[in-house]
């Protein structure tokens, strides 16, 4: 996913200025996207130079409400439907893992109850957001919990295969040092 395709879908709910989205963005899609305030208007620029967004209306202090266009909604269209999605494949986290013998017990088992607490702050965030999140029938409220119950279901998952990991170390014995 890039920005370019985050403010597209907003846009394509209804116009909106930098700072709606940037609200928006901060409710929501910060979860799965995050983005900074400069990354955000500097997206939209972008969009407006290559046509995809247009500025619809201006207001005081240089406000500006940007639409998107037939153009845009056919580029959102497209990465929607023909753009296969990243799988990532790289992981910080698990490459370390594999090299947990290079540590002592108690620092691998450590390093795995930090990973079980992280994950449950991740799914400690998201229950309250989902608490605090409007429960309306849009389609941003609708598919926003949709993807809020894929990380809900992740960090649990998360937690469950960190703590597992702590008790697969716990019973065994250290393997011989070569």
């Amino acid at each position: 996913m890039s920005l370019r395709h985050a403010v597209l879908g907003l846009l394509a709910g209804g116009p909106a200025s930098g700072y709606d989205l940037l609200r928006t963005f901060d409710v929501s899609l910060a979860n799965v996207w995050p983005a900074t305030q400069s990354q955000l208007y500097g997206e939209l620029g972008k969009l407006e130079k290559s046509g995809l967004v247009t500025v619809a209306a201006e207001g005081p202090r240089g406000r500006k409400e940007y639409a998107i266009t037939p153009e845009g909604r056919s580029e959102l269209h497209h990465w929607l439907t023909e753009v296969e999605p990243t799988q990532v494949r790289r992981s910080d986290m698990l490459l370390r893992v594999f090299f947990l013998s290079q540590l002592e017990r108690d620092e691998a088992l450590t390093y795995l109850r930090r990973q079980a607490e992280l994950a449950a702050e991740r799914h400690e965030r998201l229950t309250a957001l989902g608490k605090s999140v409007a429960q309306g029938e849009d389609p941003l409220s609708v598919y926003g919990r949709i993807a809020m119950e894929w990380g809900l279901r992740l960090s649990a998952t998360q937690r469950e295969w960190a703590e597992w990991a702590q008790e697969q170390l716990t019973g065994r014995q250290p393997p011989a040092a070569s």
